[in-house]
């Protein structure tokens, strides 16, 4: 595009603006989602994003794309968010913060603080054709141990590693938008690649060249499904690997492998008479098979909203399904709040 042209067209109006701005927005969105760990978070700070440019349109001059500018707002913007939270504080899941829980114990209240990560659709992500320069593919740049990494950075390193690594811009693009010098920006990107490794030991890399959606995926899937809605534990627990985990934000709880697992689904979630318990929607969600879960309703028929469950696969099973208990997130993965019995 012509900056030129696109700083003539900002000042022309509203329609103009939203015309211009428009084709970016599931990438702010992501962007925002990847510096936050939140979607709630990302879809505000978009807005603030684009209010920020509608009001300073006028110091747009054209010197450079529309894109490069809503990107220094939105990295700026998110920047500023953060700032704002409690030192210290960060978004990830009950490992990060918490022990394995003993699976024959009571489970404690949930905690309602904002430190959760929360899942992201697929259907939100932007379309391929990122920089090739990038390290990270679309998908792999929204997993869940690539965001829990992340959130493990200072903000300004999160911001540069983003920049660099998973759009690609060069250092000294990086360096312009984040006002720094680009041997900052170089020296803030070893940093934060060094952290990253060294607080995943390499899992924040996915595995590449495995299609999420081959014949062997979907016939687990399949069985998974059915193993939920017919309460059958044995054959769900057969799913699972050896050292599987089961998180469930915002619950502090989670577990960590197969008899473990197992041990809480039959005490809770599948005790008793359990069987249609239990619906299972399929959706896409952080570059992984997902559910929309429901759970039947106890005064009258039908389900209702209940969680996401985000589904790692590994080597032809289950290596984690970590279960958001965030219902009102269904509305933003296009599923319904409630099922008919």
């Amino acid at each position: 595009m012509n900056p030129v042209a696109d700083h003539e067209a900002w000042l022309r109006g509203e329609g103009a603006f939203e015309a211009l701005t428009e084709p970016y927005r599931r990438e702010l969105q992501v962007h925002c989602y990847r510096m936050l760990g939140s979607l709630t978070e990302a879809e505000d700070l978009v807005q603030e994003t684009l209010l920020r440019a509608w009001r300073n349109r006028q110091s747009y001059a054209g010197r450079a794309p529309v894109r490069a500018w809503l990107y220094k707002i939105a990295t700026n913007a998110c920047l500023d968010e953060l700032a704002h939270r409690a030192r210290g504080t960060r978004r990830g899941l009950p490992s990060d913060f918490f022990k394995p829980a003993d699976p024959l114990g009571p489970v404690e209240g949930p905690v309602l603080d904002p430190i959760w990560l929360e899942p992201f659709p697929d259907a939100l992500l932007p379309e391929a054709g990122a920089d090739p320069a990038a390290t990270y593919d679309r998908r792999e740049s929204v997993r869940l141990a690539f965001l829990v990494a992340l959130q493990a950075l200072p903000p300004k390193q999160r911001a540069i590693l983003l920049l660099r690594d998973v759009l690609g811009w060069s250092a000294a693009e990086v360096a312009g938008l984040l006002d720094l010098s680009p041997a900052s920006v170089t020296s803030a990107l070893y940093r934060a690649r060094t952290t990253l490794s060294g607080h995943t030991g390499g899992k924040a890399r996915i595995r590449r060249g495995v299609e999420p959606d081959d014949a062997s995926d979907r016939d687990l899937l399949a069985r998974y499904v059915a193993a939920w809605e017919n309460a059958d534990v044995e054959a769900l627990t057969l799913l699972l690997k050896e050292d599987a985990t089961f998180p469930m934000p915002p619950l502090p709880a989670w577990y960590r492998g197969r008899a473990s697992i197992r041990a809480f689904l039959e005490a809770t979630v599948l005790a008793g008479d359990a069987r249609g318990r239990w619906r299972l929607v399929p959706t896409r969600a952080n570059g992984c098979p997902a559910f929309g879960l429901y759970r039947r309703r106890d005064d009258g028929p039908g389900y209702v909203a209940f969680a996401v469950q985000v589904v790692t696969l590994d080597a032809g099973l289950v290596e984690d399904a970590t279960t958001f208990g965030f219902p009102h997130l269904f509305r933003l993965f296009g599923l319904p709040d409630r099922l008919a019995g």
